[in-house]
């Protein structure tokens, strides 16, 4: 039987993936920071048919905590997997008034999944098997006026997931990323965005993605064309646009 850790794992997206996980029978592990929220859905978990569910605190900005969270999955028998749906996205606004924002953004969207899966990355070679998803995002394909910070962190951690897909390709291990578009959640509430999809439609590409071993998708599927267009615009054009 296969076991998964959701970094992050509180997030809308994370939850719609483990439901689905759930009932393929899964050993879960939820890590994330708010614990009460975790016990809540590794318990609808276990209604839903998971081997098991555990809960982990994770905390991107705290890599001190990683080796525990490393030496617990390592005692885990069978294939592990692991996805990363950790991020955040102050306004723009927010960081333009507030620089140090940016420390936060960074840790949170690139280079804490990225210290928590180099370490774990090991752990899956040594067994031949297994698959690391990574969500990143359309705003990482080119900077924007409106979340050029974010853009830039999740842009980092797509180049940080590709290299690791080289690596452990030659190990038997998959690298999945995942790109979606606006997705209808907490951190995009009150926003209007075109073509925003849903969590249970995400999380049903990734399943489907991971079950073809994709290397790269874009959710909504439109945004792979999209996002094309916007970076084939020629760059003095491209600053003389609002979006």
């Amino acid at each position: 039987m296969e076991s998964w850790i959701l970094l992050g794992a509180t997030s809308a997206i994370a939850r719609a993936f483990a439901r689905r996980l759930a009932t393929e029978g899964a050993t879960l592990f939820l890590a994330g920071r708010d614990e009460a929220e975790l016990e809540a859905i590794a318990a609808d978990c276990r209604l839903r048919g998971a081997a098991g569910a555990e809960v982990l605190a994770f905390d991107a900005r705290d890599p001190a905590g990683y080796p525990a969270l490393i030496e617990r999955l390592a005692a885990q028998e069978g294939v592990l997997n692991a996805a990363s749906f950790v991020g955040s996205m102050p306004e723009q606004a927010a960081i333009d008034a507030e620089p140090r924002l940016i420390a936060g953004v960074i840790a949170d969207s690139f280079t804490g999944p990225a210290t928590f899966l180099q370490m774990l990355a090991p752990l899956l070679e040594a067994r031949g098997a297994g698959t690391i998803v990574g969500i990143g995002s359309v705003a990482g394909d080119r900077g924007r006026l409106g979340n050029y910070v974010y853009g830039a962190a999740k842009a980092g951690f797509a180049t940080y997931l590709s290299g690791l897909r080289n690596r452990c390709a030659r190990k038997g291990v998959h690298v999945l990323t995942v790109k979606p578009g606006p997705v209808d959640t907490s951190m995009t509430w009150g926003m209007k965005m075109p073509f925003m999809t849903s969590p249970e439609s995400v999380a049903a590409d990734i399943a489907r993605a991971v079950k073809r071993r994709r290397n790269v998708i874009y959710s909504a599927p439109i945004w792979r064309l999209v996002m094309t267009v916007i970076r084939l615009i020629p760059e003095p054009v491209f600053k003389k646009m609002s979006f």
